[in-house]
């Protein structure tokens, strides 16, 4: 069926999301974004772990409407921006009844996402083999730590053990310090975006051939990819090394210190590396047999560092970017913090953080995701769920009467 020209282009895809923490929530995230609508499965009374992760809370002990706040501290802004847009359904997995309202959910769905240990959808009832054969157009997504074969394949895993098994952590950090991970749960979010690459390009499989498909991935597959400039060295027998701000293979690229902050200085080939020493007043650079190519700043690195750190400490950041960005169009720019990162004229420009309103928090922040396209609409339109805040719609919608709906409560299959 083809698409309006003004609809978003996943705007008639379903997602069930069994999936918990980021991993599988950003995933299914990047599909709300695209129009899909995706039912978020919790644990009642519980929910998704990240309803818990916090501080900071936010005190919404006045509400009394639908769906619940499942920490008793309040809602997390962190469980927030990975799940905009979505509706939240409490089932009890573990119960007869819960187990078969989620099976007609998902025999309704374009697609399902899980992040169990490997084998236990299928110990539950809700393995890719037995749902296809109820749904054979079903997009099924399976993510876990370390994908379902090999001998690592039964162990958990999270983001910072996954960092440090992918090589991340050993090439991240100071020279001469500690490994470090990255400040930002990378891995997690690095899986999350093939899964939905996967999960869009088995829905365009589907549109050729009318089957559905299962995408398998592990945490650990999905990070080694990205090590592209470190896996390079390596497979040519150089080992990759920490090196703080810089680079393998550019200079200068890196960050220098100014008289009040620091300057990230991105000027690696001859054209940008020459008018860099121009505009700061350092032609001599250009001449010194130490800098005179790329490969010649990359043996000599930390002579380049220490002569330009000289003269980057003689004036603060804003002065440096004012010059060097703004008038004379080098690339470089200043090392933000996370309030100024998400607060300034260019993000506000591009309408990157607006507003939604939450039926508990009011008028709370949203990230908006990068995609824009010509001829179609994407973006969030509603706040992330409470728990359970759709838990009747939903279920009513599968053709259950009242009676039966208070029976579910009564068992426990959903509270209310």
């Amino acid at each position: 069926m083809a698409l309006r020209a003004d609809s978003a282009i996943l705007e008639d895809v379903t997602v069930v999301d069994l999936t918990t923490f980021v991993t599988g929530g950003f995933a299914t995230l990047m599909l709300a974004n695209q129009g899909a609508e995706v039912i978020k499965v919790e644990r009642p009374e519980a929910g998704d772990d990240s309803r818990h992760s916090g501080p900071p809370f936010v005190d919404v002990s006045d509400y009394d409407g639908p769906g619940t706040s499942a920490s008793p501290n309040g809602e997390s802004p962190y469980f927030w921006t990975v799940n905009y847009d979505k509706r939240s359904v409490e089932l009890d997995l573990k119960s007869d009844e819960g187990l078969e309202i989620c099976r007609e959910l998902i025999a309704e769905a374009d697609v399902l996402v899980e992040n169990f240990r490997p084998g236990t959808a299928e110990r539950l009832g809700l393995g890719y083999d037995e749902l296809r054969e109820e749904n054979p157009e079903l997009v099924y997504c399976s993510i876990s730590a370390f994908g379902e074969t090999g001998p690592w394949s039964d162990r958990p895993g999270y983001d910072l053990l996954i960092q440090g098994m992918s090589g991340i952590m050993n090439v991240t950090g100071p020279e001469d310090g500690d490994p470090v991970k990255v400040g930002l749960p990378q891995t997690d979010l690095i899986t999350a975006m093939w899964s939905a690459f996967g999960i869009v390009t088995a829905l365009y499989r589907r549109e050729r051939t009318g089957t559905g498909e299962r995408v398998e991935l592990g945490m650990l597959d999905a990070a080694l990819p990205w090590l592209t400039k470190q896996a390079a060295k390596a497979f040519v027998g150089d080992e990759p090394e920490r090196m703080g701000t810089k680079d393998p293979v550019l200079a200068p690229y890196q960050s220098y210190p100014t008289a009040d902050g620091y300057l990230n200085v991105a000027c690696a080939n001859q054209k940008l590396w020459k008018q860099l020493c121009r505009e700061i007043d350092r032609e001599d650079l250009v001449s010194d047999p130490r800098f005179e190519t790329n490969a010649d700043r990359v043996e000599h690195m930390d002579e380049l560092e220490e002569e330009l750190s000289e003269t980057f400490t003689q004036r603060p950041t804003a002065e440096w970017v004012e010059l060097l960005a703004d008038q004379a169009g080098l690339p470089v720019g200043p090392v933000y913090d996370v309030s100024e990162a998400l607060e300034n004229e260019q993000v506000e420009a591009r309408d990157v953080i607006d507003t939604i309103s939450h039926p508990a928090a009011g008028e709370i922040p949203i990230l908006e995701h990068p995609l824009n396209f010509e001829h179609a609409e994407n973006g969030f339109n509603d706040a992330p769920p409470l728990l359970g805040e759709d838990t009747e719609a939903v279920v009513e919608s599968l053709g259950y009467t009242e009676s039966e709906m208070e029976e579910f409560r009564e068992k426990g299959v959903f509270s209310g």
